[in-house]
């Protein structure tokens, strides 16, 4: 099975901005950690970070054919990105959105999030944690898949 994870905007500058939100671990920390756990559990997993909504949608469609499941943090285009969100819902994959702080306790304008919308699981104010989260969810989404495909098969 492979994963792709899609990191938005300003994600490559974690362990330096707003420290008292975001935590210090840096992206490639994260990344490191979901990358030991992906190759402890057989999964193929590649990283992805874009400042701009346009890449994200693209790797978004790339993942067609090539992924089975995306886990995404969206940053702020959670809340402004009707592309990123068509993008999500046409690829018809399994995709989990994860945000290291609790959306819902923050600026009224973080709260809704329209991506989540089209997203199989929402993981949000766990920290980095949150990705092993989505690693240890996408896994069972996956053994969800296949044993729907089993049962198919027999019936």
């Amino acid at each position: 099975m492979k994963i792709v994870v899609i990191q938005g905007p300003n994600l490559n500058m974690l362990g330096i901005r707003e420290q008292h939100i975001y935590g210090p671990m840096k992206l490639e920390q994260i990344h490191q950690q979901m990358k030991k756990f992906a190759d402890e559990n057989g999964i193929d997993i590649e990283f992805f970070q874009s400042n701009l909504e346009g890449e994200i949608v693209d790797k978004i469609q790339e993942c067609l054919g090539d992924a089975d499941g995306i886990i995404i943090n969206p940053a702020a285009y959670s809340h402004t990105s009707i592309a990123i969100r068509d993008a999500i819902s046409a690829v018809r994959l399994p995709v989990i959105e994860v945000h290291l702080s609790n959306i819902h306790a923050r600026e009224e304008f973080r709260k809704h999030s329209i991506t989540a919308e089209v997203c199989a699981s929402v993981i949000a104010g766990a920290g980095p944690f949150g990705y092993h989260l989505a690693m240890i969810a996408m896994g069972q989404i996956f053994n969800e898949i296949k044993a729907h495909k089993e049962a198919q098969k027999r019936a």
